[in-house]
């Protein structure tokens, strides 16, 4: 086993919400107002190689966002840490091997900037250019990821949502990183665009030698561009193997309800039933196991304990008291 690009070791995130003025002057007046705190990750770890593809998937409100903004180093992490090569995120480096794509990029750029000053002015801050190389520099960053190099003087509105999604991997490209965070980086184009883009994004991982943290809530996707899933739920990490292995047999049942609800071709008629129930609150997890509620196998023991992600084989490992070893 190669020596992993990024370790993320027992990362956990709360956000708390303390009362504002006038919540702190109800309480003094005797009225019962309390902290509130969000469970975001609870004890996460995990472990990405060099070239390699893992997805993250889950429920809305999973914490796989969370998860990507502390890997990039946007927001620090309440508990644990996440290495880099070997060095801790946010501590010690200078944050341009880890770049993050983000879901809207026309949220993401600045409407007034221009597309190659948007390009340029990151490796031109960190003296990976000089400013008489931005132009030529933008244009050659741009044809890498199938752009026009000639509308480089454009602002982002002049653009379609899947050039902008173009720009802003071309933004991330344009300082050099060797792992790339996507945060639902397709989830906002057309299907047509989506494949486009995908593709994209394997090419420039064959050229460049790239690493992807690849979030998603389209199991087709991931499926398509991943070689091993990660699967989370309510902050927990429920479940890790390989791709196609995940596919094939899921070992926890949140996977498998999941997985359950991919349409495939030549099975015919189907039915397709959610998974019951809602999501609990991450304001107030459930004790035990946090998917018990929502699981038709729940046991007492999966009430009262919560499990442990221990590996089933060599490469699967699941968080749940009723998965067997392989």
């Amino acid at each position: 086993m190669s020596t992993p690009i990024l370790d993320i070791r027992d990362v956990s995130k709360r956000f708390e919400n303390r009362p504002d003025f006038a919540g702190k002057i109800a309480r003094r007046l005797g009225a019962t107002v309390e902290d509130t705190v969000v469970h975001a990750l609870d004890t996460v770890s995990l472990t990405v190689t060099a070239g390699e593809v893992v997805g993250i998937v889950g429920e809305s409100g999973c914490g796989k966002s969370t998860l990507g903004r502390i890997v990039a180093g946007i927001m620090p992490a309440s508990g644990g840490r996440v290495l880099y090569h070997d060095r801790p995120v946010g501590s010690g480096h200078d944050g341009l091997g880890i770049q993050m794509i983000f879901q809207d990029p026309m949220s993401s750029l600045n409407p007034r900037l221009k597309i190659v000053e948007a390009i340029g002015e990151a490796p031109l801050y960190h003296g990976l250019i000089r400013r008489r190389e931005m132009d030529d520099y933008v244009a050659a960053v741009m044809r890498d990821v199938g752009l026009d190099p000639d509308f480089r003087h454009r602002y982002p509105h002049q653009f379609s949502g899947g050039q902008r999604q173009r720009i802003g991997i071309a933004r991330a490209l344009a300082v050099k990183p060797d792992l790339l965070v996507c945060d639902e980086s397709v989830a906002a184009l057309d299907v047509s665009i989506q494949a486009q883009v995908l593709n994209l994004f394997m090419d420039l991982r064959q050229a460049r030698g790239l690493t992807y943290l690849f979030i998603s809530h389209d199991l087709s996707v991931v499926e398509h561009i991943s070689d091993r899933v990660a699967i989370l739920y309510l902050g927990r990490l429920v479940e890790l193997a390989p791709t196609e292995t995940l596919f094939a047999r899921p070992r926890h049942p949140y996977s498998q309800a999941l997985l359950s609800q991919i349409p495939k071709i030549g099975a015919g008629r189907q039915q397709f039933a959610p998974v019951k129930g809602e999501i609990p609150s991450p304001l107030n997890p459930p004790p035990g196991c946090h998917f018990h509620p929502r699981c038709p196998l729940a046991t007492d023991r999966c009430r009262q304990e919560a499990p442990v992600l221990r590996r089933l084989a060599p490469d699967h490992s699941a968080a749940c008291h009723l998965a067997e070893a392989a």
